[in-house]
């Protein structure tokens, strides 16, 4: 059934709604918070989501290439600044790589991908393609999950710092500086797509493109689960 938009508020309500899709409700997800992840789970989980983590610049910068109002260009790119760092800034990327390593991961076995399963390939390439061919304010609304991640940041570094204590704590620096940049850029996100999708038809697209997104980050853990099952008993970190 297509879903019918009428007014800003229920725009935003549909958009939040969304909320009870994104990622931090799947199962592996919810056990990496509950501690119950073993060091193989989480090294498999940090490699695959370098994958995704190395993509982000380029499927912002689809969204530049199509984006023909400048004011949005002029803030949209300070994402591809925090994920591939400037020369005052390392990055979003070397802030991951790092994580593996402080997981016991080299930078080669993540950069050469040898660890990335087809279904996080899959959900990531899709998500980038999403970002080339779809209008551009349907890609900028694909990436409102930002607006449930800082709570989903903020509950993983408590479960990092808590159970997962085998890990430099020095390694979860990105995790700290998401806090911050989320609301940031998951507010722009939002008020350019409020700008720009006024009709019910518009702002359907802009829903579906944000459930799309959704999909695409419960695929990745689906394909993780599966690839990285539990193996050792409970609680052996």
């Amino acid at each position: 059934m297509k879903l019918v938009v009428s007014d800003t508020e229920s725009f935003i309500g549909a958009l939040r709604a969304q909320s009870q899709r994104y990622h931090s409700r799947h199962p592996f997800h919810e056990m990496m918070n509950e501690g119950r992840l073993s060091r193989p789970q989480i090294q498999g989980w940090v490699a695959n989501r370098f994958y995704y983590q190395e993509n982000i610049p380029r499927k912002d910068a689809a969204i530049l290439a199509n984006c023909p109002d400048r004011e949005v260009r002029r803030r949209w790119i300070r994402r591809i600044h925090d994920h591939d760092g400037t020369a005052d800034s390392e990055g979003g990327i070397e802030a991951w790589l790092r994580l593996g390593e402080a997981a016991g991961l080299t930078r080669e076995e993540m950069w050469d991908e040898r660890h990335v399963v087809p279904g996080t390939r899959f959900a990531v390439d899709a998500y980038v393609n999403f970002a080339r061919t779809r209008p551009w304010v349907e890609a900028v609304a694909s990436s409102l999950t930002e607006l449930f991640a800082p709570d989903l940041m903020a509950e993983r570094l408590r479960a990092f710092e808590r159970f997962y204590t085998w890990i430099d704590p020095a390694g979860l620096a990105y995790f700290r500086s998401r806090l911050t940049q989320a609301p940031r850029d998951s507010e722009h996100a939002l008020e350019v797509v409020m700008e720009h999708c006024r009709t019910p038809d518009e702002q359907a697209r802009a829903v579906a493109a944000l459930s799309f997104k959704s999909d695409v980050l419960w695929s990745m853990l689906d394909a993780i689960d599966r690839a990285y099952p539990s193996s050792t008993p409970q609680g052996d970190h």
